[in-house]
């Protein structure tokens, strides 16, 4: 299980990307919506989109259902999973001191 510190980290870079803003804001809106609904509200292809809802998802921003439609297409919902964080000077020396080794060096 990762650490405070190490899912602050997963978050923030999930949200450091103008397209993952427009994804969860999308997403906030609608409550649910399948990827090429999604794909055509933002305006970016499902390639791409893909690529930005694996990163959110991994992050723990978001989550997905596999459903089957009425005529029997394989449909992804993607909805904004339950999330809140604060930033203070205390929350982020509260992290920091919680990060694994891995994420301590990967910095320059």
């Amino acid at each position: 299980m990762k650490s405070q510190g190490d899912r602050l980290l997963d978050m923030l870079a999930a949200l450091a990307n103008p397209h993952r803003l427009r994804i969860i804001q999308a997403l906030h809106g609608s409550g649910r919506t399948y990827v090429s609904q999604l794909a055509r509200e933002i305006g970016i292809s499902r390639p791409l989109l893909h690529l930005h809802l694996r990163k959110l998802e991994e992050a723990g921003l978001v989550t997905s259902q596999l459903e089957l439609s009425s005529d029997g297409k394989a449909l992804n919902y993607f909805q904004v999973a339950p999330f809140e964080f604060v930033l203070t000077p205390s929350g982020i020396a509260d992290a920091a001191r919680s990060l694994s080794p891995a994420s301590k060096s990967s910095d320059p």
